[in-house]
């Protein structure tokens, strides 16, 4: 009930509050002694310096706060500050005095690589850990001292950040702009290496010197300008006032504008807000690559309490300080420190452990340097935790500079690579809207044509041949060159189609006095010497030639052909109607006509009556019956399901073989048969033929290859030689045959299409193509306009401008050339079904006939003797087959009158016929003359049937 009572409830509380702070206060008796541990700490100008002063807060605020958080610590970190200015030689001199006057456990800092990496020496020497929250150099990784701790993350983290939006834009050529010092130059290693992963490369580096004044920035920046990139990747940091008069600078000159693109490391990213208005406004659509910082409660409460400890030590700064990840890693740095002294010291009863007189090392340097190893925390920066020295530390957002300001959109891990959310399970892998220089919205393409005015040097080869591919022409009067040909109008046609303006201008390839400067490898040559921007003409894809130049897509067909005489094969020749089958076809189309008519006389020997009286009348019917299925002139009805199955069959195979003949044969005595005199270039190898190919071309060297000798290799340069030679032959001194690619020999054969026939390819090329520089930025979008042109009608309207004006040839496509006749081969399937099925008839009517007369092989008769039982009944009518049935009278006499005749001419049967109507006829006499006329005619008939 008391405790109902407010002011009873007010004293309970009050008696507990300072019981429990008596208590606190017992246990922490002030007697008890507290090591203090000497620290040092580096910094540049930090009493002038922004920078200096906020990481020197920073430091101050994480002691404070681990002190707060530890009340019952026994250690205490005494800072001993120094200055450096930035100068390599005072950091060192500062790290020595503090380790031999100081007695200093540990130093927090420099600020620099070119400064820490000094000082990481002595740190070696006497074993005391360097911490360093801003030397972000990877070049300090790679002295591998165990006692030096980087709380910062190496620069090389984020290249591959920087390589994903490079090519999340598809830019596909980058400029670095870095300081002239092992900060700058640390990244470029492994910058270019995730650069090129992507397929992005360096054409230029831009190191600037720290000391460069305004003139030699402006300076280095036009030279930028005369350049086709438009792509540059800054990696400075803000404390420079390098980066400060970069942008500036660019930014007067015009390089800000549309289509130009910055990309700032993390060195510029995460200070971001320490530079001035001004200069954030020289950097309207700026990129950066930016720490990334989880933002957390505890991390919004240090803010608010840095800031207000950070303008009450410096009351004279008024405008509005952040603190930056370099805060927080300083931060981080110190808290880490303290934790790891407090694990070392705090069980020692006394600090007095190192002697410095004579520069000796730290006693308790290894413990320090396990402790500061295995230091795991959540820091303010994320997840404290280190590996070799190093923090863990590789997330990234992508930010955009607008507005006076940045704002993020996107982020960037190993894991996950871009996505434009904090959270990638719920985003997109891409990034959000950006505002680039200029104010633009659209993507910059990374590269232009140079500003300065000068337009692109294509160099043209100057030719003595084949004009129709690339001409060159100069005007005495007016000294004008006029080039033109197939390659040029293709190259006029794929620039025009291109997204944007390519002004150029044609350079022949000539000497002063008009002629040709070298060869088409020198041509090429000087693309890779930069004297040229382009070539454009015939000029091949050889693998020779990629290796210091590339190719766009080629725009014409591949491959070497061979281009030989033809002769007509249409004369006139009694043994031309054999032409359309081979020897191999009339042989077995042969034989299955005998074979077919063996089955079918097999067949209907015993039940049709045109198959059987002498045996001279059986061969030659079964033959006329088979050979005349040819022509499908046969008269005898087969009457056995049997044989008429396998006659459907044959039939249709008869038919195919006499379309195919027929076809064959019209061709051979209506179309003009130009056949090639050699289809082989074996055959001209071991003839020892000559051959033909253009002067300093690589198609002698492959045919050398291929075994002809300088002796047999003749070569002209235009098409009257070629023609010339291939008309003379070998025997005259001219040649058998001439190689050269495609686009050539279509050219020449629609000059003299009815004399030659192409055959081939013999020899694989990849076709004709325009070279540029070694990735050429142009390189992409002109190979996809190549690709437009030849899938549409452009191509064949300029093919047509300039191979077939001047021709009588109706196609200019390659001849097939190929043996008109035919072979077995061709017909292999129908003769196997027609084989098939005729011994299958001929296995079923052997198994019938035998099933039917079993009697006979189940008699005591011996082996011989049942067989010629068998081969007489076959040779025997079919009596109980219907055609031999007594009630068809007519067909009964008509088989009478036949055997007794004894011959097979039409005139007895018919004369049998007309004795059988008289028959028929007198049957209406009644029966006893039927009777009679039926007695007649059986003793007429013989016992035995031929």
């Amino acid at each position: 009930m008391l405790l109902k009572n407010p002011s009873h409830q007010l004293k309970v509380a009050l008696s507990i509050f300072f019981f429990l702070s008596s208590s606190l206060y017992l246990a922490t008796p002030e007697n008890k002694t507290i090591i203090r541990v000497n620290v040092g700490i580096i910094l540049d100008d930090y009493k002038h310096s922004l920078t200096g002063k906020i990481w020197l807060s920073s430091i101050k605020m994480a002691l404070t706060d681990f002190y707060a958080s530890h009340a019952l610590h026994n250690t205490k970190l005494l800072l001993n500050i120094r200055n450096s200015k930035g100068n390599v030689v005072r950091a060192a001199n500062a790290a020595q005095h503090l380790m031999k006057h100081e007695q200093v456990q540990s130093i927090i800092g420099p600020v620099t690589s070119m400064e820490t990496n000094f000082v990481i020496n002595l740190g070696d020497q006497t074993h005391v850990p360097i911490l360093s929250f801003s030397a972000t150099s990877p070049s300090l990784t790679s002295l591998r001292s165990s006692y030096f701790f980087q709380f910062a993350q190496n620069d090389t983290s984020q290249v591959e950040a920087i390589s994903a939006v490079v090519k999340a834009f598809g830019w596909r050529e980058v400029v670095p702009i870095y300081l002239d010092t092992s900060y700058g130059e640390g990244i470029i290693p492994a910058l270019t290496n995730a650069l090129q992963e992507v397929g992005a490369f360096i054409p230029y580096r831009s190191a600037i010197s720290p000391f460069a004044s305004d003139d030699q920035i402006k300076e280095e920046l036009h030279t930028l300008m005369t350049m086709q990139t438009r792509v540059f990747i800054v990696h400075m940091t803000t404390n420079d006032l390098l980066c400060t008069k970069l942008f500036t600078k660019a930014n007067e000159i015009g390089m800000m504008k549309e289509g130009y693109v910055w990309l700032t490391a993390n060195g510029i990213a995460n200070s971001l807000q320490l530079l001035n208005s001004s200069v954030i406004h020289s950097m309207h659509g700026v990129l950066g690559v930016e720490t990334h910082v989880q933002q957390t409660p505890e991390l919004e409460g240090l803010k608010i309490r840095w800031k207000k400890q950070f303008q009450k030590d410096n009351p004279t700064i008024i405008f509005g300080v952040e603190l930056d990840v370099f805060g927080l890693w300083a931060y981080d740095a110190a808290f880490a420190l303290a934790m790891a002294i407090e694990k070392v010291y705090g069980l020692t009863a006394s600090h007095n452990n190192t002697d410095y007189k004579s520069f000796h090392v730290s006693q308790y340097g290894p413990k320090l340097r396990k402790a500061l190893s295995t230091t795991r925390f959540q820091g303010m920066a994320g997840d404290f935790r280190l590996v070799d020295g190093q923090l863990q530390s590789s997330k990234f957002q992508i930010i955009n500079v607008n507005g006076g300001g940045s704002r993020t959109i996107g982020f960037w891990s190993p894991e996950y690579g871009l996505w434009n959310r904090v959270y990638p399970a719920n985003s997109k892998p891409n990034l959000g809207p950006v505002i680039w220089p200029g104010d633009s919205t659209s993507v910059p393409k990374g590269w232009e044509i140079p500003t300065n005015g000068k337009t692109l040097k294509i160099g043209v080869p100057k030719k003595y041949g084949y004009l129709e591919f690339v001409k060159v022409t100069k005007d005495p009067r007016t000294n004008i060159t006029d080039v033109t040909g197939f390659c040029i109008d293709v190259f006029k046609a794929v620039v025009e189609i291109l997204p944007y303006a390519l002004p150029y201008e044609f350079i022949p390839f000539t000497k002063q006095d008009g002629t040709s400067a070298g060869s088409y490898n020198d041509l090429c040559y000087e693309v890779y010497r930069g004297n040229l921007d382009a070539v454009v003409g015939d000029i091949t894809i050889l693998a020779n030639r990629s290796l210091y130049v590339d190719y766009t897509m080629p725009y014409t067909e591949a491959g070497l052909v061979m281009v030989v005489p033809v002769v007509d094969m249409t004369s006139k020749s009694s043994w031309d109607f054999l032409k359309p089958w081979k020897w191999d076809l009339w042989l077995t189309t042969s034989c299955f006509f005998l074979f077919i008519g063996f089955v079918v006389w097999v067949l209907e020997h015993r039940i049709n009556k045109h198959f059987r009286g002498p045996l001279a009348h059986q061969i030659g019917h079964g033959l006329w019956f088979s050979f005349s299925t040819m022509v499908f002139a046969q008269t005898t009805r087969v009457i056995s399901n049997l044989a008429r199955f396998v006659m459907t069959i044959w039939i249709f195979v008869v038919l195919v073989l006499t379309i195919n003949y027929t076809a064959i044969l019209t061709s051979i005595y209506t179309v003009q048969q130009l056949q090639p005199t050699v289809t082989d270039l074996k055959d001209l190898l071991s003839k020892g033929d000559n051959v033909g190919c253009k002067p300093n071309a690589y198609t002698c060297d492959i045919l050398k290859q291929f075994g002809f000798n300088d002796a047999n290799l003749k070569v002209f340069s235009t098409m009257e030689e070629l023609d010339e030679a291939l008309s003379k032959g070998t025997a005259k001194g001219g040649i058998a045959a001439a190689i050269d690619e495609t686009p050539y020999m279509k050219l020449f054969l629609a000059k003299y299409c009815n004399k030659y026939t192409m055959i081939g390819p013999v020899f694989k090329t990849d076709g004709f193509a325009f070279v540029f520089p070694k990735r050429s930025p142009l390189l992409p979008d002109v190979s996809q306009a190549i690709l437009n042109v030849t899938g549409g009608e452009k191509i064949m309207n300029i093919e047509h401008e300039w191979f077939k004006k001047e021709s009588n040839c109706q196609d200019l496509s390659v001849p097939k050339v190929s043996s008109s006749s035919l072979g077995a081969d061709s017909f292999w399937v129908l003769f196997l079904i027609a084989g098939v099925v005729s011994l299958f008839a001929l296995i079923v009517f052997v198994v019938l006939f035998a099933y039917k007369y079993r009697d006979i092989w189940n008699s005591e008769a011996s082996i011989r003797s049942s067989i010629g039982a068998m081969l007489k009944i076959f040779n025997e009518k079919d009596p109980s087959y219907h055609t031999f049935n007594s009630d068809q009278r007519p067909e009964a006499a008509e088989t009478s009158v036949y055997n007794n005749s004894n011959h097979t001419d039409e005139h007895s049967l018919f004369s049998g016929e007309q004795q059988v109507l008289s028959i028929e006829g007198s049957q209406k006499a009644g029966p006893a003359t039927e009777v009679r006329f039926a007695t007649e005619i059986e003793m007429t008939t013989p016992s035995t049937a031929h």
